[in-house]
C-alpha cells in the first residue's frame, strides 16, 4: 500500500483551509485518511503551517511520500533536512549529536528569518496606515480652509457698482500720450 502525506481541503468557498493528512494513495482527496498531522492556512501572510513535526518525521522515515505542496511545507519547517541528517547518521557518516546540533542551528536561523518577515510586514502595515491617515488629515484641512474662505467672502462687504466704475484721472497738459501724437 502506497502512503502519501497530502492536503485535504476544508473551509468555505474562496477561504480554504487544508488538513495535512497521511492517506492511502488510492483514497480520494477529502476521503478516508490514516492520520491527521496538522493544518495549513494559506489565507494568512505568511501562511500558517501547524503540524506535528515528530509524526511527520516518523512517517517520512517509514516511507510515506509527500505531495509537492506538502514537500515544500516540510522543507520550509526543516523536516526534510532532519531526514537527510538522520540518513547520514544511519549510514555512519555523522554522529547523532552532530546531526542534532546542525538541525538546531538551522532551526534557530529559520525562526529568526520568519520572525523578521512578520515584524517587517507589521511595520509596513503600520506605516501605510499612518500615511493614509496623514493624507486624509491634509484633505480635511484643505476642505476646512476652503469653507472658511467662502464664509469670509460672504461676510465681507461687497464693493458697490459705483466704486468699480470710477473715472480715470485726466492726463496733465504738459504730458502727451501716444494717442495724441
Amino acid at each position: 500500500m502506497a502512503v502519501k502525506i497530502r492536503l485535504a481541503r476544508r473551509g468555505r468557498k474562496k477561504a480554504a483551509i487544508y488538513d495535512i493528512v497521511v492517506a492511502d494513495a488510492r483514497s480520494p482527496r477529502d476521503g478516508k485518511f490514516i492520520e491527521k498531522l496538522g493544518t495549513y492556512n494559506p489565507n494568512t501572510n505568511p501562511a500558517s503551517i501547524d503540524f506535528s513535526e515528530e509524526k511527520a518525521f516518523q512517517w517520512l522515515m517509514n516511507g510515506a511520500q509527500p505531495t509537492d505542496t506538502v514537500k515544500a511545507m516540510l522543507s520550509y519547517r526543516g523536516i526534510l533536512y532532519k531526514k537527510h541528517l538522520q540518513i547520514g547518521v544511519v549510514k555512519g557518516a555523522i554522529t547523532q549529536e552532530t546531526a542534532d546540533a546542525r538541525f538546531e542551528e538551522w532551526k534557530k536561523e529559520k525562526d529568526a528569518k520568519i520572525e523578521s518577515k512578520r515584524t517587517t510586514l507589521g511595520s509596513e502595515k503600520d506605516a501605510k496606515r499612518k500615511a493614509a491617515l496623514d493624507a486624509e488629515t491634509k484633505v480635511k484641512e484643505a476642505r476646512a480652509e476652503a469653507i472658511r474662505q467662502r464664509e469670509a467672502a460672504k461676510l465681507a462687504p461687497e464693493p458697490t457698482a459705483e466704486a468699480e466704475e470710477a473715472p480715470e484721472a485726466p492726463a496733465a497738459e504738459g504730458e502727451s500720450t501716444e494717442e495724441q501724437a
